[in-house]
C-alpha cells in the first residue's frame, strides 16, 4: 500500500516579544502597573503571524503535523546585557556586537570575571564558524514571562488544530544554556559537548524528515529561521530540499538584517528550496 504524503508545518519562535505588538494586545503589569512591551519586535512580525494564523485555520485539514520552537532564555544568558559590562564597569547596551578582539582589548569584559576565559573561548568559537558575531541583545524571551508566550492569533489557531484532528502540536525549546547562543532550532551556534540540548537535535530532524512538504514560517528570517532552515539544508536526513517551502510572506527580518534575510532567501532557492506565499501555499494544498 502506497504510503500517504505528509506535509508538516514549523513555525520558529513566534513569540509576543518578537512582534510589533499593538497596544491592544499588550498587557499590563500587575506589580509596575506599566504596559508590558516585546522586548525585541521584528517590524512586519504581527502581520506575519496574523497571516499564518489564517494559513493554519485554513489548511488545518492538510496539516499532518505541527512543530512550534521556543526561544527560551534565562536573564542571564551571554547573549544579554546581563553577562557584559565595558572595560571601565558601565553596562553595556543592547544591540551591541561584540567580537573576541573587543574582549582581549579590555574593551568588553564579563561582570563575573570567573567567566572570562569560557566567554573568550566562545567567542573564538562562534567567529571560527562564520555565521555570526555575538550581539547583545534585551533580554528577552525569559523562560515563564509573557514575552516567552506564543502570539495570541497563532496560537487560537494551532489550539483550532489540535482539537479538530486530535493531535499535538510539537514543542520545541531552545536557548536555556547561558554560555552559548542557540538561533536554530537544530543546534546552538557553539554546541555545549556535556550539554544535549545544545547538540545537533536528532530527534527532531527524524521527525521533520518525515513530511513530503515541510513548510517554514516564524521570525526571524535574519536569524532564527535562517540559522534553522541552514541546518536543515545541511542535516536533513533524507535530503530533497525541494521539499520546503519557505512562507515569505510569514517572516521578516530584524531591523538593519535586511541584507542577511535577501541573502538567506537567494540561496535556499538556489539549493532548491521553495520560495512561496501563505496564499500560494495554500491553493496548492487544495
Amino acid at each position: 500500500m502506497a504510503r500517504t504524503p505528509s506535509t508538516q508545518l514549523l513555525i520558529i519562535d513566534p513569540q509576543n516579544d518578537f512582534c510589533d505588538l499593538p497596544d491592544a494586545w499588550c498587557p499590563t503589569d500587575p506589580v509596575g502597573g506599566a504596559r508590558i512591551a516585546p522586548a525585541l519586535p521584528v517590524a512586519g512580525a504581527h502581520a506575519d503571524l496574523q497571516r499564518l494564523a489564517a494559513f493554519i485555520r485554513d489548511a488545518a485539514g492538510a496539516l499532518d503535523e505541527i512543530t512550534v520552537t521556543l526561544d527560551s532564555h534565562n536573564r542571564l544568558h551571554i547573549a544579554h546585557p546581563t553577562f557584559w559590562q565595558r572595560g571601565d564597569g558601565a553596562d553595556v547596551a543592547p544591540f551591541t556586537p561584540i567580537t573576541a578582539a573587543d574582549v582581549r582589548s579590555g574593551a568588553y569584559r564579563p561582570r563575573d570575571a570567573a567567566a572570562a576565559d569560557r566567554a573568550l573561548a566562545y567567542l573564538d568559537a562562534l567567529e571560527a564558524r562564520g555565521r555570526y558575531t555575538l550581539m547583545v541583545w534585551p533580554v528577552h524571551c525569559e523562560i515563564g514571562s509573557w514575552g516567552h508566550g506564543v502570539h495570541a492569533a497563532v496560537r487560537a489557531a494551532y489550539n483550532a488544530w489540535e482539537t479538530t484532528r486530535l493531535k499535538v502540536v510539537r514543542k520545541v525549546a531552545k536557548g536555556s544554556n547561558l554560555w552559548t547562543e542557540h538561533y536554530s532550532a537544530l543546534q546552538a551556534e557553539v554546541p555545549v559537548a556535556d550539554d544535549p540540548d545544545t547538540l545537533l537535535n536528532t530527534r527532531l530532524l527524524a521527525a521533520l524528515d518525515r513530511a513530503d512538504t515541510l513548510i517554514v514560517a516564524g521570525e526571524a528570517g535574519s536569524h532564527c529561521v535562517k540559522s534553522t532552515v541552514l541546518d536543515l539544508a545541511d542535516h536533513l536526513p533524507g535530503g530533497r530540499l525541494e521539499r520546503l517551502v519557505l512562507l515569505t510572506d510569514c517572516m521578516s527580518p530584524v531591523t538593519g538584517f535586511q541584507a542577511q534575510h535577501d541573502a538567506f532567501l537567494r540561496d535556499m532557492a538556489a539549493r532548491g528550496a521553495r520560495l512561496s506565499t501563505a496564499a500560494e501555499t495554500l491553493a496548492r494544498l487544495r
